[in-house]
């Protein structure tokens, strides 16, 4: 006899049946229907079976076959197992996304299912959590520093009723703490920790000012797709979801722009999110940066919702980097630890762009010998003596104020100044633009590539014409 699946028998002509089996045909899409009626067959030309008289769901009446031993519904389908449609892995790599989100909309669409950190349990069954309680978990984690503690630390320190089972306490005082603005879980994946919202770093709570962009209005549309990916695949920016390219499975290095550089940030791409820890559902993950080359500890959060890595600041300050210093990140040996190194070469002396802040607030550049950390990438590196002056234009909002064809026209002027024959290439320009206002690389080239004032001399190389040159 066949075996019962969910829903009733799956149909083949070789098993009996009986009245009322509820059956499952495969080859009609899967319909169900009711055995509800069984009585011989009359056919001489064939050994003996029954005929059943199958109700199907939808109203129709239709026979069919059974204990006919001699049918070919009744052999398996051979299966290559080598097959990688039958991978479970393999399919779950390709389809994934899709089969979560619909495991997951179906869900949510039941009322008395209620979910935290990627698990649903019956809303009827949950354990009232009150708010003396709650207050207790916050005084908890603030003699913590703020967390993170997983909830059964919390549990055994507010001492909850233990006459019910432990993991439905758990369930209960989770879901109650997601649903009190004062906490905030930054667990990865598979791990519920809790942390005090009011005691997590500024620039976690919302994005630091310099990753702030604001749009730049009608840039133009793409002209050239071919020598937009060249310039997107050159830089790492969370504001192109495609940009940058992993060197290996478990590694990437990426230049620094400026406005990570002060945030003390890496840009969250899909080039560089799968080397961090991931989540179910929590905006923002604790993990642990360690140096590759010192094995010293740096707390680090991955700001999910608005793709950021936050925690490097005094580790970029502590090496003497600047923008356009490569920075690699490696995938961590244990789970919650990211890899990360700047190089171990020495400083030295070299001649590098160097952005200068006038009275008046504009920028100009000049190439001066600087103290150089690390190793560099040529066309994003600038050098900025005078940080403050440039923290000040930010918080003015100087450039925010400005049409960016403005920006980038002045930019141009300026760094045309640094070659002989006047050109500027696109990365440079880019690097330029984000010392003074949050911009993406396609918008940049969009405008390059849409005004008469600018001309392409081809690859990534353009110039300023003369009459805007000289204005």
């Amino acid at each position: 006899m066949t075996q019962k699946p969910t829903g009733g028998f799956r149909y083949q002509p070789g098993d009996s049946y009986k009245i009322s089996d509820m059956l499952v045909f495969p080859l009609l899409n899967g319909i169900k229907g009711k055995v509800i009626d069984i009585r011989p067959a009359n056919n001489p030309n064939l050994a003996a079976f029954d005929v059943i008289t199958v109700d199907f769901e939808n109203g129709s009446k239709r026979l069919f076959a059974s204990k006919l031993a001699d049918h070919a519904l009744n052999q398996p389908v051979k299966v290559d197992e080598s097959d990688p449609a039958f991978n479970p892995e393999v399919v779950f790599n390709q389809y994934g996304e899709q089969i979560t989100q619909n495991v997951t909309e179906n869900l949510e669409a039941a009322s008395d299912l209620v979910r935290i950190a990627g698990r649903w349990f019956p809303r009827a069954l949950l354990v009232d959590i009150g708010i003396g309680h709650l207050n207790l978990v916050e005084a908890v984690l603030d003699m913590n520093n703020g967390g993170p503690l997983p909830t059964r630390t919390l549990m055994e320190q507010i001492e909850l009723p233990t006459d019910v089972n432990s993991k439905l306490t758990e369930f209960s005082l989770n879901l109650a703490l997601e649903e009190d603005g004062r906490f905030d879980e930054v667990g990865p994946a598979g791990e519920t920790l809790w942390y005090l919202r009011k005691l997590e770093p500024a620039g976690v709570q919302e994005p630091p000012l310099t990753l702030r962009y604001t749009p730049a209005g009608q840039a133009g549309e793409i002209q050239d797709e071919e020598l937009a990916n060249q310039l997107i695949k050159s830089v790492v920016d969370e504001l192109e979801p495609e940009s940058g390219k992993m060197d290996k499975a478990d590694q990437v290095t990426i230049s620094l722009i400026y406005p990570h550089w002060r945030a003390g940030t890496l840009p969250l791409t899909k080039a560089i999110r799968k080397l961090f820890p991931a989540a179910y559902e929590a905006p923002r993950v604790q993990f642990k940066f360690i140096d590759a080359d010192t094995n010293d500890e740096i707390s680090g959060w991955v700001v999910r919702t608005n793709k950021y890595v936050f925690g490097l600041r005094d580790w970029y300050q502590a090496l003497d980097l600047m923008p356009g210093n490569y920075v690699t990140i490696i995938r961590g040996n244990k789970p919650g630890e990211v890899l990360i190194s700047a190089g171990k070469k020495k400083p030295s002396r070299e001649w590098v762009r160097t952005a200068l802040i006038g009275a008046d607030g504009g920028v100009v550049f000049a190439m001066l010998k600087q103290l150089v950390s690390g190793t560099l990438d040529e066309r994003m590196a600038v050098m900025i003596p005078d940080v403050n002056a440039l923290d000040t234009l930010w918080e003015n909002g100087n450039f925010t104020r400005q049409s960016i064809d403005t920006i980038i026209k002045k930019i141009m002027k300026e760094q045309a100044k640094l070659n002989p024959q006047g050109h500027v290439h696109a990365q440079e320009l880019y690097s330029a633009v984000n010392l003074i206002r949050r911009c993406p690389p396609q918008i940049i080239l969009n405008v390059l590539q849409n005004r008469d004032w600018v001309s392409h001399l081809g690859d990534l190389y353009f110039r300023l014409n003369e009459s805007d040159e000289e204005a």
